[in-house]
């Protein structure tokens, strides 16, 4: 299965990371919750989250949709092994979008902490840092076969 390219699936540290970029909306989302699904039904281990949201230039979400996405992750999700979503998000309102959404999942399986610092994110969920770098060649799907994406670093990330 190939991915979209703003996501990855690291079969060796059971990690599916999120990186959109650009617009937020509600179809980038969607998509990405989707294919989530999928995964979480396609394979039986639970795997941890990271959302990076440091390539976000423009939201358009509205609180009435990321309750309705919650509210669905938290049925979906309800009786499944607890997993780790962490999420780097250096933008206040986008942070304020996925604190909603932290606080809807409470007290489900899912258990969302929202960084400033990629290395926090890297400490909590136990990788090393460079895994949360953007480098799809480390990316695999859920058979363990590479996704073919173009890497990119950021002049403000360094690996460790």
């Amino acid at each position: 299965m190939t991915l979209p390219a703003d996501i990855e699936f690291h079969e060796d540290i059971r990690l599916f990371i999120y990186r959109p970029s650009g617009l937020m909306d509600q179809a980038s989302v969607s998509r990405a919750v989707s294919v989530l699904a999928d995964h979480e039904a396609k394979l039986k281990e639970p795997f941890n989250r990271f959302s990076d949201t440091s390539a976000i230039d423009r939201v358009e979400l509205n609180y009435q949709y990321v309750i309705q996405v919650s509210l669905y992750r938290v049925l979906t999700y309800a009786d499944r092994p607890p997993v780790k979503s962490a999420i780097l998000a250096t933008d206040s309102t986008i942070g304020h979008y996925f604190q909603l959404h932290a606080i809807i999942t409470e007290d489900s399986p899912i258990n969302v902490r929202i960084f400033r610092q990629r290395q926090d994110a890297a400490k909590w969920l136990g990788v090393p840092l460079e895994r949360l770098v953007e480098d799809s060649s480390r990316a695999t799907d859920e058979t363990g076969n590479q996704t073919k994406k173009d890497l990119l670093l950021r002049s403000d990330e360094t690996s460790t």
